[in-house]
């Protein structure tokens, strides 16, 4: 217990430096996703992130610093991995539907059986390429997943028209943007200060470019 102490200590401290209020039960659900994490780690090497609290740091916190900016009724986490941001956003903010993506097997294996075990509701995996995937969602997340080319190239059929695109990037990604494809605008670029990470954290949000924008609008704010 003193070191899942330790981490819930770190866990809360780097959530109160966010400055986000969380559900009552968020924390507690948090820590056991990262238990049942690094447990399926061991043997199935889902993540490069082996130590407790660096996961606390790297996967937690860093899913986290993105939700002022998440918004809308479904979202979909592309090239989801072992659920970040998608099941660090659906225990933080629980009450939309949510959709993983990833083409890898054993990662959605044990995404399922997190969602088994968290008891998250809304929340289903997808064992799929992100071409092949169907339907519109209000918010797209997209973790280090490919060059924001490609990632639009591959999955912006799934941005819903007024929808935003949250690409979470490590450097501020200037030599992709002349890729980004027509019919998308970037409506935003923010620093983001991930609690305990020296590294530099970049998150991008994107639109299309037929949807009317609302002058001034920032984290959470309805862009219509």
């Amino acid at each position: 217990m003193a070191a899942r102490d330790a981490l819930q200590a770190r866990l809360e401290q780097g959530i109160d430096q966010l400055g986000l209020r969380l559900p009552a039960d968020a924390v507690p659900r948090l820590l056991d996703y990262q238990m049942l994490l690094e447990r399926w780690n061991a043997t199935y090497n889902l993540t490069a992130v082996r130590d407790p609290a660096e996961m606390i740091t790297r996967h937690l916190l860093d899913s986290l610093a993105i939700l002022p900016y998440v918004q809308g009724a479904t979202l979909a986490d592309l090239g989801t991995g072992p659920g970040l941001p998608g099941i660090v956003l659906a225990i933080a903010a629980p009450g939309r539907e949510i959709l993983l993506v990833d083409s890898n097997g054993k990662k959605v294996r044990f995404l399922r059986e997190a969602i088994r075990s968290l008891k998250l509701e809304g929340v289903r995996a997808l064992q799929s390429r992100v071409e092949d995937v169907e339907g519109q969602y209000d918010c797209v997340t997209a973790r280090a997943f490919a060059s924001l080319a490609d990632m639009l190239g591959w999955g912006g059929q799934l941005l819903a028209p007024d929808g935003i695109w949250l690409a979470m990037k490590g450097k501020r990604p200037d030599d992709e943007l002349p890729g980004i494809p027509p019919g998308f605008a970037v409506r935003g670029t923010h620093e983001l200060a991930v609690p305990g990470l020296p590294a530099e954290r970049h998150l991008l949000v994107i639109g299309r470019t037929s949807a009317k924008l609302v002058d001034g609008a920032g984290p959470g704010d309805a862009l219509h």
